[in-house]
């Protein structure tokens, strides 16, 4: 089983390792970071830097594909060797996945056209805008395509497919390796949720970075 997950400047973390933390552990897995050029790529709060082993044009027919999001996510939809790459090995993957803004990556290569997909919850209108229809859910499935929402969501899209992959007893095993057991202090991890001072400064918040 060989993983793909890519990688380019401006992505967030958690996006891409935590599913990696997860899909690590299929049986037989091989999970390696691809980018464009190859080399470290630097992460959206340019404190951490992860080296890619192989640039895209390397690796030609990935199992699974992972498209993590990040404020970079725009450079990334604009650059016509990560689009043509996506449509070319989704032609062929098991399955073909994002987290957060990572599909508005895949939406810009034409993947999501028609779907109903997920993003973070700030980029609903922006995943729209490309032709997909978001979703308020923690990740969603069309067909071989699974979308999951923002950043911590795709630790759940990660178990689910461990569980299409190598059943439920064993996405338990490694929930439970990882102790994946949330219980967050707040009660605020939603727009329907979080107290209306934050929403209006968190939207506001991710109106200015994305300008």
């Amino acid at each position: 089983m060989e993983i793909a997950v890519l990688l380019y400047d401006g992505f967030t973390a958690l996006d891409c390792i935590g599913p990696y933390e997860v899909l690590s552990r299929l049986p037989g897995a091989t999970v390696q970071f691809v980018s464009a050029d190859g080399g470290f790529v630097v992460s959206d709060t340019r404190a951490l830097a992860v080296r890619t082993e192989r640039r895209i044009d390397e690796v030609t027919a990935p199992d699974i594909v992972l498209v993590p999001g990040g404020p970079g996510d725009e450079g990334a939809a604009a650059d016509q060797r990560v689009l043509d790459w996506l449509v070319r090995v989704h032609a062929s993957t098991r399955w073909t996945t994002s987290v957060c803004t990572g599909s508005i990556i895949l939406a810009a290569a034409g993947l999501l056209d028609g779907l109903e997909a997920t993003t973070h919850w700030a980029s609903y209108d922006r995943l729209r805008q490309r032709g997909a229809t978001p979703v308020e859910r923690r990740f969603v499935r069309q067909g071989k395509i699974i979308t999951a929402a923002g950043v911590s969501a795709g630790i759940d899209m990660a178990l689910y497919l461990v569980a299409e992959e190598a059943g439920e007893e064993y996405a338990q095993g490694v929930q439970l390796a990882i102790e994946y057991d949330p219980q967050p202090p707040f009660d605020s991890g939603s727009p329907a949720k979080a107290p209306p001072q934050v929403l209006e400064f968190l939207t506001a918040y991710f109106a200015e970075r994305r300008a």
